[in-house]
């Protein structure tokens, strides 16, 4: 990946409607210069897709938490798959460090949110959780 590949990723995570042609214009270079960038980047991987990024006024509706888990040894994949079952749960990543996941849960009301807590705090396999509610966002640059 290169400057232009950059570039092109920028204005694409800024704006994801923008055109073949202005991208172009904007970068200075040919059209097909654009297409051939964008077709490469798709089928490498680069991109996996084109998206909505909600905004405030959409989030505001959902309340959201960060969990940390720590898990059992041999237990992951175990409880990995259970908390693929639960729609609420919107990402899982794993990190290194005391905590073993760290989970993206967003619920509609604080009754929602506490009965998925407490659903995760006792799957087999969950030695211990911590819950982050988020309070606000004050700036999101994720792409």
């Amino acid at each position: 990946m290169d400057d232009l590949d950059r570039s092109i990723l920028g204005f694409l995570g800024s704006d994801a409607r923008v055109s073949v042609a202005t991208l172009a214009r904007r970068l200075k270079v040919a059209r097909s210069t654009i297409q051939a960038r964008l077709e490469r980047l798709e089928t490498t991987g680069v991109i996996a897709g084109y998206t909505v990024k909600l905004g405030e006024a959409a989030r505001q509706a959902r309340i959201r938490a960060t969990v940390l888990l720590t898990i059992e040894p041999r237990a992951q994949a175990n409880v990995l798959s259970r908390l693929k079952a639960i729609p609420e749960v919107e990402r899982v990543h794993t990190t290194s460090g005391r905590v073993d996941f760290l989970l993206q849960v967003a619920a509609p009301s604080t009754t929602v949110l506490d009965g998925v807590l407490d659903q995760i705090g006792e799957m087999t396999g969950v030695k211990g959780s911590e819950s982050l509610i988020h309070l606000s966002t004050k700036f999101d640059r994720a792409v």
